[in-house]
């Protein structure tokens, strides 16, 4: 089954097997997140070998996973390393992706949820004081 696949894809990624991405996706496949919107497999391998050199050891945990007919939702921790000086900062980003499947059973849609500014931006020494003070200001 393709999920398991995938799954297995993602939990072990690295820079040696991001190719692997033009078996398991449709060529003309579209990648979605909160920073990229790209189509076709080269685009997409890209966004993978970009990120292992912005990021120290990154690492997808799979914690959960929903197949449907020609869908799938992943539900995933990604773990990773910042380098600032000489040390690394450890990170945590929970996420789930939205995967759709052609006739062939390859991916042709790959859409990443997360948020921003809890997982990413509160985490930043100067503006996540900022994004702090305006969720304080504008919860309930």
């Amino acid at each position: 089954m393709l999920i398991e696949e995938l799954v297995n894809f993602f939990e072990t990624v690295s820079p040696e097997t991001v190719s692997r991405i033009g078996g398991l996706y449709a060529i003309d496949a579209r990648f979605k997140d909160p920073f990229n919107d790209v189509q076709g497999v080269p685009a997409i391998e890209h966004i993978f070998r970009h990120m292992f050199t912005q990021v120290e050891a990154p690492r997808f945990v799979v914690t959960e996973r929903i197949v449907q007919y020609d869908s799938a939702m992943l539900a995933w921790r990604f773990e990773f390393g910042v380098r600032v000086g000489k040390r690394v900062h450890p990170q945590v980003v929970n996420g789930v992706t939205h995967f759709k499947f052609d006739g062939e059973g390859k991916v042709s849609l790959h859409r990443d949820y997360w948020d921003t500014g809890e997982e990413l931006y509160m985490k930043l020494p100067l503006l996540g004081w900022l994004v702090r003070a305006l969720r304080r200001r504008l919860s309930a």
